[in-house]
Order: structure tokens, then C-alpha cells, then sequence
């Protein structure tokens, strides 16, 4: 059977974002009078929290229990992750971020084989779509069928629920698709949904789990090692539109 989509996560993946996730989030929290800081050691912890959102509470209840919630809660917490996100956007709008190695040419190639591209991530639409146009150009957006994005499911990775989503409305079966993720939940994510899942491991991720990938790499400089182990021979590839 030959693939029909690729399915890609972003954070780590598309691009080494993480660190930038992690400055923005301290900025963030040193804005508001927050005496937090997460350090590298800390992060690669809080990343096992998939959700910023998510991320954040966690800290609190965990690392900082005896904080003084403010009654609305829900809302500081939303609140602080919408000025994080601003932060990070505006440091992808000025260039600091590029997209890992051969992404560019593996989405311009597969597109051009007629494969059907999409998104699965935690992350926001606003990240999502400010990595794709700085990376790709203005018009990236378009060159993706399906985006699933943040807060669109009740459950994040590592539950697949996010991957449903996108498989739903790409309208393929899961065995007719490959996912590219770095991390273990999103390798968990993407295998409990029933996808062939590839991981290019990146310094926050270099210790997971990855058992059940069908592969593990370094990243993509060798595209062609990748399309060979994906089944992936874009000369031939004949797919339905």
C-alpha cells in the first residue's frame, strides 16, 4: 500500500523550537513578577507534559505547590500562555528559528507527488501558522490539507486523540499514512492511532523511549535514506488526489 499522507508534528520536529518555548515562557513569567525560572535541566522535565497550558499548571501544583492560586484560576493560567505565545511568535517572525534539515525539500517534494500533507500538534494555531510562513513563505498555510492544532481535542498527546482528528477529515485509513515526530508521547500518540511513526530526536528528546518507531534518526540530512526506509519513492508514487 502506498502512503498517501504525511502527517507531521511541529514543536521539535518542523523546527528546533523548544528552547524558544522555554526563554518565552520565562519572559513571560518575570513580566508578570513570577520569581520562576526553567531552566534547561527543568524544562526537559516539563516537556513530559504535553500543552502549554498544561505545562504550566503542572509546575504549579507540582514544583510550586504552596502558590496563592487567584481565583480565577483558569484564566491567569490562559492568560500567561497567551503572553507566551505572543513571545514566541514574535521571535519566529524575527527569523531565529529555522526549519531542521531537509523539511523544506520533504514537504515541497511530497506535495509534488501528490502526497496529502497535514499537522498534528499540541501547539497553537498562531505558532503553527508563523513557523509555516516564516519557514515556507506566506502562503505555506495552503500547502496543508488538514491542520490539528492545540486545544481542538480534549486530550493531548500522548493520547492519539489529535490524530483521529486530522485522519478524519483527511478521509484516509491510518495504515495509508506515515507521522514524523521527535518526542515519545508523540510517538505514542501517533502509534495508538495506528500510524507507521518516524522520530528525528532532537536534544530535548535524545533519551526517550522510542521503541515501535520504525525508525529513529539524527533528522533529515539524508532524505533519501529517509524516503527509502519510509517506502517513500516519489519517481513512482502514483496516489489518487
Amino acid at each position: 500500500m502506498k502512503t498517501k499522507a504525511i502527517i507531521f508534528d511541529v514543536d521539535g520536529t518542523l523546527a528546533d523550537t523548544e528552547e524558544a518555548h522555554r526563554l518565552s515562557f520565562n519572559k513571560t513569567f518575570a513580566e508578570n513578577h513570577l520569581d520562576w525560572n526553567w531552566d534547561v535541566a527543568l524544562y526537559d522535565q516539563l516537556l513530559k507534559v504535553t500543552g502549554g497550558k498544561e505545562r504550566i499548571n503542572h509546575f504549579i501544583n507540582t514544583y510550586v505547590p504552596d502558590f496563592k492560586k487567584p481565583a480565577d484560576y483558569e484564566g491567569f493560567v490562559k492568560n500567561l500562555h497567551l503572553a507566551k505565545t505572543a513571545h514566541y511568535t514574535a521571535m519566529l517572525r524575527e527569523g531565529g528559528i529555522p526549519l531542521r534539515p531537509n523539511i523544506k525539500r520533504l514537504i515541497t517534494e511530497a506535495k509534488q507527488a501528490g502526497l496529502k500533507l497535514a499537522i498534528a500538534t499540541t501547539t497553537s494555531l498562531d505558532n503553527v501558522v508563523t513557523l509555516l510562513q516564516q519557514g515556507l513563505g506566506a502562503d505555506s498555510v495552503a500547502l496543508f490539507d488538514v491542520i490539528g492544532y492545540g486545544d481542538l481535542v480534549m486530550h493531548k498527546k500522548p493520547a492519539p486523540d489529535i490524530y483521529f482528528w486530522v485522519l478524519e477529515r483527511l478521509g484516509i485509513d491510518a495504515k495509508d499514512c506515515i507521522a514524523l515526530e521527535d518526542s515519545e508521547n508523540g510517538l505514542r500518540s501517533g502509534l495508538a492511532a495506528g500510524i507507521k511513526t518516524f522520530i528525528t530526536i532532537n536534544n530535548y528528546t535524545n533519551k526517550h523511549d522510542f521503541s515501535g518507531a520504525s525508525a529513529v534518526l539524527d533528522d533529515l540530512s539524508d532524505l533519501e535514506n529517509f524516503y527509502q526506509l519510509a517506502g517513500l519513492d516519489f519517481s513512482k508514487q502514483a496516489v489518487s488526489a
